[in-house]
C-alpha cells in the first residue's frame, strides 16, 4: 500500500446521505483488468451534460480531477466490495470527508491509502459550506501528519483518528505489513510455546495432516 501523508486539490461535493457502494462502483462483471476510475459513479456520470439536467459533480471540469470528497451520512454503506475503495484511489481522490462512514467501507479505505475523516459535529457544516462555496476554485489540503484540512482561505479543521490507523496510513502498511512488525514477537512466542507447552505443536502437525 501506498503511505498516506497528505492530498491537496479540488473538494468536490456530493452532500447526499445513504450512498452505496453499487453507485459508487458498480460490479465490475468478467472484466480482468477494469478501469477503475472510470468505474467511478459510472452510472451517475453518464447523464445530459449539456442539457437541461446538471452535470454530476464530478463530470464539471473544476472537479474532473478533484482529490477531496465531501458528503455525507453513511457513506458506502451496502455490499463490501473494495472496487468502490479503489475506483476512488484510480480516480485521484485520496481523503473522504463524510458525516459518518459505513463500517466496512470506512476499513477499506485505511486498507487502500485512502483517508477517511469525520468532523466534528460543529465543524461538519461550516466545512461543507465553504466547499460549496469555493466551487472548486482553490485546493483544500487533508494532512495526517497535523491531522487538520487546511482551507483556502486559512480556515483549518482539525480530525480526530486513532494512532494505529494513522500508522498504518503514514507507514502503508495493510494488515499483513502490520503483522510483520511484530515477526521478533511472534517468532519468540512460537519459541515459547514450543518449550512450555510442545503439545500443542503435536496438535497442529496432527491438523494439518488431516487437511493435506
Amino acid at each position: 500500500m501506498t503511505p498516506f501523508r497528505s492530498v491537496s486539490g479540488a473538494a468536490a461535493p456530493l452532500l447526499e446521505d445513504d450512498i452505496n457502494t453499487d453507485q459508487i462502483a458498480a460490479a465490475a462483471g468478467h472484466d480482468l483488468k477494469p478501469d477503475y476510475a472510470a468505474m467511478l459513479f459510472l452510472e451517475r456520470r453518464q447523464g445530459d451534460t449539456n442539457g437541461d439536467t446538471p452535470a454530476f459533480v464530478l463530470d464539471r471540469p473544476r472537479f474532473r480531477s478533484a482529490r477531496l470528497l465531501v458528503t455525507g451520512d453513511n457513506f458506502g454503506c451496502g455490499s463490501s466490495r473494495e472496487t468502490a475503495v479503489w475506483s476512488m484511489a484510480a480516480f485521484g481522490i485520496g481523503c473522504i470527508v463524510a458525516r459518518s462512514f459505513a463500517d466496512t467501507y470506512r476499513e477499506n479505505c485505511l486498507k487502500n491509502g485512502v483517508l477517511p475523516v469525520v468532523l466534528a459535529k460543529e465543524d461538519a457544516a461550516a466545512f461543507e459550506v465553504l466547499v460549496v462555496e469555493n466551487d472548486g476554485r482553490d485546493a483544500f489540503t487533508a494532512d495526517l501528519d497535523t491531522q487538520t484540512i487546511a482551507a483556502p482561505d486559512g480556515r483549518v479543521f482539525g480530525f480526530d483518528i486513532a494512532a494505529d490507523e494513522r500508522r498504518m496510513l503514514l507507514e502503508g502498511l495493510d494488515d499483513i505489513g502490520l503483522t510483520e512488525r511484530h515477526e521478533t514477537e511472534i517468532a519468540a512466542w512460537e519459541a515459547r510455546t514450543l518449550r512450555d507447552w510442545p503439545w500443542l505443536q503435536k496438535l497442529r502437525r496432527s491438523a494439518s495432516e488431516k487437511i493435506d
